[in-house]
This record gives C-alpha cells, sequence and structure tokens, in this order.
C-alpha cells in the first residue's frame, strides 16, 4: 500500500496524473537520455521533455547543472518555485529519479515521480501526444544547494571502513564483481580499474521494482535489511555515474525514510579513475 512508504505524497500515480493533466499548477517532465527516441515519438499531453545528460548535467565540467543552468532549465519550462513538478521517464524511471534528486538538491519544495512511468501510462491505453508545448516562461530562483544529499569522492574516501557507513552498489552483479566496466550489452567505457568500493553491500538498483513500479514498503525494507542495511547507518548509492544510483536513494530515502542517504553520483567513473582510490573485485 502507498500509505506505507515513508513520504507517499513524493510518488504520483498515473491515474492522479491523467485526472490532473490540465492543472496549470502542476508541470509534467519526461527525463530521458535521447528525447527523439522517446519523447518525440510520443509524450504525456503538455509535458515537458528534458534530456538526461544535456539539461541535467554541466556542460563544461562533470558535475550536476550550476545554479544558472538549473534555474534557466525550469524557468523556460513554466516551472516556479510553487509549482508540483511530476517526473516520468523510461527504464524504470531511473532518469526521473535523477531528476528529482537534482530539485531536491536545489530544494524544489514539491517534485513527485509517476510511479511505472511511461510504460505504465501507455499499458493503460492513456493518450501519448506529439504536440510540443509552450509553456509561459517563469523567473525561477534555487534555494542553496543541499550538501546533505550529495557525497563527493573525498566524503567517501573518508569515511570508508568507518562503523555504520555504508556504501551501497546498485550495479549489476558483473560490474560488482569486476567483470565488466558497464551494464552486460552497453557500451564499456575505458574506465582504468575495475570493481567496487572496499566492503560496499551489492543491490541492484531495479530490484526496488517490479514491473516498472516500486516494490511496496515492506518489500523493499526487507530487501534492504536482509543485505544488511538498517536506518541507523548513513548509506551510499553509487552506480557508474549516479543515475541508477539515485532510484536506490530515492526508494531508501522517501519510500523507507532513512534519515542519512546520499548519492555518490561521481561513483565508478571517479572512482575507478583516480589515483590512490582502493578497489575490491571478485565475489563479496
Amino acid at each position: 500500500m502507498v500509505s506505507q512508504y515513508a513520504h507517499p505524497e513524493v510518488l504520483a500515480s498515473t491515474e492522479w496524473v491523467a485526472e490532473r493533466i490540465q492543472d496549470s499548477s502542476i508541470v509534467v517532465v519526461e527525463v530521458n537520455a535521447d528525447l527523439s527516441e522517446h519523447y518525440e515519438m510520443g509524450h504525456l499531453p503538455g509535458a515537458v521533455g528534458w534530456s538526461l545528460h544535456a539539461d541535467l548535467e554541466d556542460q563544461v565540467k562533470r558535475d550536476i547543472p550550476g545554479i544558472a543552468q538549473f534555474e534557466a532549465l525550469l524557468g523556460r519550462s513554466g516551472i516556479d518555485r510553487g509549482a508540483t513538478v511530476v517526473l516520468y521517464g523510461d527504464g524504470n524511471n531511473r532518469s526521473a529519479t535523477w531528476a528529482f534528486w537534482v530539485l531536491k538538491i536545489y530544494r524544489h519544495p514539491d517534485a513527485r515521480i509517476m510511479d511505472g512511468g511511461r510504460a505504465k501510462w501507455v499499458s493503460e491505453g492513456r493518450e501519448l501526444s506529439t504536440e510540443a508545448p509552450a509553456p509561459g516562461p517563469a523567473v525561477y530562483r534555487a534555494s542553496a544547494p543541499d550538501g546533505s544529499l550529495r557525497a563527493m569522492k573525498s566524503y567517501v574516501a573518508a569515511n570508508l571502513g568507518k562503523p555504520g557507513f555504508k556504501p551501497l552498489d546498485t550495479r549489476t552483479i558483473e560490474e560488482f564483481t569486476g567483470q565488466l566496466a558497464s551494464a552486460p550489452g552497453t557500451p564499456q567505457p575505458d574506465i582504468y580499474r575495475k570493481g567496487r568500493l572496499p566492503g560496499a553491500v551489492h543491490v541492484p538498483w531495479d530490484d526496488a521494482s517490479e514491473d516498472g513500479k516500486f516494490r511496496p514498503a515492506e518489500e523493499l525494507r526487507r530487501m534492504y535489511e536482509a543485505k544488511g542495511l538498517s536506518p541507523k547507518d548513513e548509506v551510499v548509492p553509487y552506480c557508474r555515474l549516479g543515475v541508477r544510483a539515485s532510484y536506490s536513494w530515492f526508494a531508501l530515502k522517501y519510500l523507507l525514510g532513512y534519515p542519512r542517504v546520499r548519492n555518490y553520483d561521481g561513483s565508478w567513473t571517479e572512482w575507478g579513475n583516480s589515483a590512490g582510490s582502493p578497489v575490491e573485485t571478485g565475489p563479496a
């Protein structure tokens, strides 16, 4: 039951969205790595399209968008600080949870994930549109970034091995054991060393979902606790780029209410290429 989640207000059902699609206080956003493959072929009526790598990353350095870029994106999307932003995507919504994380870094008050994403919307036979919306521009003023939601490499290195500090590897078993640099069937980037953070717990990001929807709270709780993760711990999910990790971050922080969860967005691309960073390989 949704009511069992620690923060049920951050999930929106497809029914809830369909009933409010014309509400001017709600802005629906589709987030995908390739908007031409998904968004431009059909999106929720009135939905704005955000590119995962163009809109939600800094284009000069490897980082989240700076304040100016973030404010410009939301402003041209017709979003002010009073808007309810409903995010969805494909691939179990991992792009949407990355956007949610960025919104919460800049402390946007009301952001939500449409549970089940595009796949659920389509499976229910709901309307799609190819018409690009033209939202009226808004003025957005971002708050100072919330550093408690993000783990930098220096922070991870300083806390690695301390009691209660739990790196959470959300990648595939092949990446976790050091066989591959990226998920099977995807391009393999040239990362200097393969492997995992020492002492990392392994729970793949998509284990938190079933048929594209988040698992019930009790199932999520049992799954993570079986791997030794407790609400008393500080949990730091990571993957290769931080996107898959954001899905686990969302499940732990907002659905289960773990109070100390930081997304390590530098993730394995940074750690595996950094001098002096210890690595484990093989079975846990």
